[in-house]
């Protein structure tokens, strides 16, 4: 059997990990301020802070591009690239959020929070799009985005309610419920590229993040929340720290999948036979 061996893709790197870093925690974050402040207008803060955050990522996609000028095709293609529905989404959800606080409309911000989740789902078939990538073509990579800026997002709303008027139980449950569900997809993810057919490099980075991943960023927050929920020590502070956990982790975890567990599908031929130029049989002469 001969193999050739696997590389590591170098066509997107960290601008480009900052994108799913950034975008997916601001989309996360506006659809949890739009649920939790429907059907008042959101606070001016969260609001700013969400849709910067998916700002600062698509600003990093364009700075990644070869030539920046261009940017604008990418919105040409928008029957075949997620990347262009995802322009489209992003479009769609600053246009709704500005006139829906402006106007003051609480279907227009209702629809906004609607495109966030429209928008994180995107950014998760960007990836998933990839198929001479193993560990952003696999299946279960869907629920692990969008599970990760869920609670990246509902992290940093605790995270602003506590620094700000104080942060609500209710967005503490909505936390600890987000976790579990990032802790069951990464669990999951991680079974699924386990098995043969994934280049060892893969394998390697993905085992190197369980640990930080499932103990210092959904074992570790929890515990944070548990205690605040619990005891009542120092609450506010906890929740600031669960926040903050829960946040780095999600973005290292999508920083290595985008740039150190991309590695290219190998190719692999059988042993070919002898005797032809080919490795064809010879047959007998009529």
């Amino acid at each position: 059997m001969l193999r050739f061996q696997t590389l590591l893709q170098t066509n997107w790197d960290w601008r480009a990990a900052g994108n799913f870093m950034f975008g997916g925690t601001g989309s996360g974050l506006l659809l949890m301020i739009v649920a939790a402040y429907y059907p008042a207008t959101p606070a001016l803060l969260p609001g700013i802070t969400a849709l910067a955050l998916v700002g600062a990522g698509l600003t990093l996609v364009w700075l990644e591009i070869g030539r920046p000028k261009r940017a604008l095709n990418v919105f040409r293609h928008p029957e075949t690239s997620w990347m262009t529905r995802e322009g489209f989404v992003a479009t769609l959800m600053f246009a709704l959020a500005f006139f829906g606080v402006v106007a003051k409309w609480p279907a227009l911000i209702a629809l906004s929070g609607m495109a966030a989740l429209g928008f994180l789902y995107c950014q998760a078939r960007i990836l998933m799009a990839s198929k001479g990538i193993p560990a952003w073509r696999e299946p279960s990579i869907l629920a692990l985005v969008m599970a990760t800026g869920l609670a990246e997002g509902a992290a940093l709303l605790l995270v602003l309610l506590a620094l700000g008027t104080g942060a609500a139980p209710w967005a503490a449950f909505v936390l600890l419920a987000l976790l579990a569900l990032r802790a069951v997809a990464w669990m999951n993810y991680r079974q699924r590229l386990s098995g043969t057919g994934v280049p060892p490099q893969t394998k390697t980075t993905l085992e190197q993040l369980d640990r930080p991943v499932q103990w210092g960023g959904n074992a570790l927050p929890a515990l944070l929340v548990a205690v605040a929920l619990v005891a009542g020590v120092l609450p506010d502070l906890l929740y600031v720290l669960a926040g903050i956990a829960t946040v780095a982790s999600g973005w290292w975890l999508k920083f290595n999948i985008v740039t150190r567990a991309a590695q290219v599908q190998g190719y692999a031929f059988g042993k070919l036979r002898t005797g032809h130029p080919l490795g064809l049989k010879p047959t007998k002469a009529a």
